[in-house]
């Protein structure tokens, strides 16, 4: 079969290829393969992500190289979020400069702020599991007790169980500014929810992108066919170095099925801007890919994923 290609925008650069997870017409689970060109080639042998990421950097490099040998799927499979089993992602707050500026304006605490991006252990903490990530064209949502909502445009690194970075996707990690505002201790509810974590369909293998520390990241918002936000930042912004952040997520813990540990934002909009529901939030990384949400209020939209089935991609055409 022939699938879309990610196409970037004339400035930005697509990536050639990504691995991805998707569901077959006819396969009972999903399965890993190789997007390059719009043919989808499966990866033979890997049963999951979780297998994948089980192994060695090389071995997975060898993985893809070989995946472009084997036949396209046929049929019209769906593309999942690019983690299963135990996965985990994990997400680094106050890495920008503009971050901690944005984050010290909405709270009543503000020197908290101020104090981690300085420190020398960075802010880390637990996004979502696997099973409740958000696809690229599906809905994200947003709290129905919060009134004050952004998304968070972040560089994911993909690590294997050895903590290697074997490659990179696009997140938007959505967050409640009127509870994070009201007081740090309540980052968890404002972080954690149904729907609050969207990644690309796919990842960009590491070896695809020569300097991680240097992409453009843009993201916009529309509203009934109206651009109502657009910014634009690069990961050269970043405070502390990606190896560091993958350091101190791996030093008390163990990822046996991997890991995607999100970098951190440097796009926050000013204090007059909040999402609405039905908005549609598009994220566009150099060489990594793009990822397209609309917005949902409350848990209802996402009650599928507990029972493993996926959310309703309806109302990405109507607004784009």
């Amino acid at each position: 079969m022939t699938l879309p290609s990610s196409a970037a925008p004339a400035d930005l650069k697509a990536p050639r290829r990504a691995v991805v997870r998707y569901q077959g017409d006819s396969d009972p689970e999903p399965l890993v393969g190789v997007l390059e060109a719009g043919q989808l080639h499966p990866m033979k042998g890997i049963r999951s992500i979780a297998d994948l990421l089980s192994r060695t950097g090389d071995e997975i490099a060898r993985l893809i190289e070989a995946a472009a040998e084997s036949g396209s799927v046929d049929g019209d499979p769906v593309l999942l979020p690019p983690l299963d089993g135990r996965g985990e992602l994990w997400c680094s707050g106050v890495t920008y400069q503009r971050s901690k500026d944005g984050r010290m304006e909405e709270s009543a605490e503000a020197t908290v702020y101020d104090k981690v991006y300085a420190a020398e252990r960075p802010e880390l903490f637990a996004k979502s599991p696997a099973w409740r990530l958000i696809a690229d064209g599906e809905p994200v949502g947003i709290r129905s007790d919060s009134g004050h909502d952004v998304p968070e445009p972040e560089l994911a690194l993909v690590c294997n169980a050895f903590g290697e970075i074997v490659g990179y996707a696009v997140c938007n990690d959505m967050s409640s500014r009127s509870i994070e505002g009201e007081n740090p201790v309540y980052i968890p509810q404002a972080k954690v929810f149904a729907g609050g974590c969207s990644v690309s369909s796919g990842f960009v293998p590491a070896a695809d992108v020569a300097d991680p520390s240097n992409l453009r990241i843009r993201m916009r918002v529309v509203r009934e066919g109206q651009e109502v936000f657009a910014d634009e930042t690069s990961t050269a912004q970043l405070a502390r170095p990606l190896a560091e952040l993958v350091r101190y997520l791996f030093h008390p813990l163990d990822f046996p099925d991997g890991v995607m540990l999100a970098t951190g934002t440097g796009i926050v909009p000013e204090l007059d801007f909040a999402l609405a529901d039905g908005d549609l939030i598009e994220i566009e990384i150099d060489q990594v890919g793009r990822l397209r949400n609309t917005v949902r209020v409350g848990k209802e939209p996402f009650r599928a994923l507990s029972h493993g089935n996926r959310p309703s991609h309806a109302g990405i055409a109507a607004r784009s």
